[in-house]
């Protein structure tokens, strides 16, 4: 966190990325000005995940069947599993897609490439917390694999149940 971000007590919400697809902690981050920086877009080697209190909001998967539905386009379409429906224009969520899928579960909420790359939005709550994360639509190609990877970094962060 910057410096002025930072205090004491309890955190309103945290903000953590990881390397994919070894789940590691990024390296010490490289500081650009100017002069340094290039102008080609860089490749998103990492998933953000931020981990905030629901306060009693609605829940994720409540969301995916009592408001999404009511937004989204009625025609879907599979592929290796993976269902996606478009969200239909005029509506909240327009230019973005639903993807979903069973095993491993994954719902995903994603924008569509444009001038910048499209990204993902993949929530979950556990116990107390909502967790978030967002990852780069162009890794669906491999969706089971970023499924598995944010069942590992929730269990991680959650710790096993016993």
């Amino acid at each position: 966190r910057r410096k002025i971000q930072r205090h004491s007590g309890p955190q309103e919400r945290v903000d953590l990325s990881f390397v994919y697809p070894s789940l590691e902690a990024p390296a010490v981050p490289k500081h650009y000005s100017a002069d340094t920086v290039e102008d080609k877009v860089q490749p998103i080697d990492r998933i953000f995940l931020s981990i905030s209190a629901h306060h009693d909001a609605l829940a994720p998967e409540a969301r995916v069947s009592t408001i999404y539905p009511r937004y989204l386009d009625r025609t879907s379409a599979a592929d290796d599993g993976l269902t996606t429906r478009a969200f239909r224009d005029g509506t909240p969520y327009a230019g973005e897609d639903l993807y979903t899928a069973s095993e491993p579960a994954l719902v995903a909420r994603c924008t569509r490439d444009t001038s910048t790359p499209g990204m993902c939005l993949s929530e979950r709550r556990i116990d107390g917390a909502d967790l978030t994360f967002r990852f780069p639509r162009s890794w669906l190609a491999q969706w089971r694999d970023v499924a598995t990877a944010m069942d590992r970094l929730a269990q991680q962060l959650h710790g096993s149940k016993n």
